[in-house]
């Protein structure tokens, strides 16, 4: 199979299994990704940064209507929806918050579903709520991949239970066996 994106949701615990993804990926990894990590709102700077230092790929902060590139990560802004078009370009929003959150990762993952549809994995990770359970359906439903981290290795596994609770996913994987699929693909 051929993915044309990969979209990672995360919240409280994700950190280091973000970091520890994306420092293991190949440099020449052609792929778009997109993170939707929960964040402190106010806090607009540091993130990308911190993110950097271990990416072997540019990190990239979006701005409403850029262009989709491969071979790079895109984070979801902090205080913004992140929505991918089908235009292959970003649209960001100041709705109100879904799940007490914005960025919404079931948001993420509803526009990246219906853009990708069965070219898109969807990976949900440690997290406090249930916010990209819904979202990581909707992936399943058009066909794309669903995965899940596995819960005996979260910090916090509510997200990735409810996830499971929500759809029938494709896998439950540690961190290592996660980095081990987005490598293969």
């Amino acid at each position: 199979m051929s993915y044309k994106a990969v979209i990672i949701g995360g919240s409280a615990g994700s950190f280091q299994v973000i970091t520890k993804i994306l420092a293991n990926l190949p440099a020449g990894f052609d792929i778009p990704i997109f993170l939707c990590l929960h964040r402190l709102k106010h806090v607009r700077t540091g993130f990308e940064e911190a993110l950097s230092i271990k990416s072997t790929l540019p990190i990239i902060e979006p701005y409403d209507k850029q262009h989709i590139r491969p071979g790079k990560i895109y984070l979801a802004p902090a205080n913004y929806h992140m929505y991918m078009e089908l235009g292959n370009t970003f649209s960001l929003s100041t709705e109100p918050p879904v799940n007490h959150s914005r960025p919404s990762i079931d948001l993420s993952f509803f526009s990246a579903a219906y853009t990708y549809k069965n070219k898109l994995v969807g990976i949900i990770l440690s997290g406090a709520n249930k916010d990209g359970a819904l979202g990581l359906k909707q992936i399943k439903l058009a066909g794309g991949v669903a995965i899940v981290q596995s819960p005996d290795e979260c910090q916090v596994k509510t997200m990735p239970t409810a996830a499971m609770a929500a759809t029938s996913v494709d896998y439950v994987y540690t961190t290592d066996q996660i980095i081990s699929f987005l490598k293969r693909i």
